[in-house]
């Protein structure tokens, strides 16, 4: 059983940047992708990125591209999210996921195993 526990999420103005964390209680040894996923309120969840542990290989929702930066630390067992030049429309609940196996490791919630409990992204006008 892989836990995930977010940190790093608050309140900022638009144009600004928020550095999420995701700790893994167990990694490399078992996670074969782990990703990044939002909710906003009355919202369906949605994939925004995700990261290949092992190769590094990553992918990004098109709204989030050339903004957000996925990125994993193998040894700390943790996974990163920099969101840079954050709008409003970003304001959502964070979600931390992993799967164990193949074949996915994209941005579909069905290819994942594991949740975090989430942190709050919220960006003002």
């Amino acid at each position: 059983q892989v836990q995930l526990v977010e940190s790093g999420g608050g309140s900022v103005q638009t144009g600004g940047s928020l550095r999420l964390s995701c700790t893994a209680s167990a990694y490399y040894s078992v996670t074969y992708c782990m990703g990044w996923f939002r909710q906003a309120p009355g919202k369906e969840r949605e994939g925004v990125a995700a990261i290949y542990t092992a190769s590094g290989t990553t992918g990004y929702a098109d709204s989030v591209k050339g903004r957000f930066t996925i990125s994993r630390d193998n040894a700390k067992n943790t996974l990163y999210l920099q969101m840079n030049v954050l709008k409003p429309e970003d304001t959502a609940m964070y979600y931390c996921a992993a799967n164990a196996a193949p074949p996915g490791c994209g941005l579909r919630m069905n290819e994942f195993d594991y949740w975090g409990q989430g942190t709050q992204v919220t960006v003002s006008s």
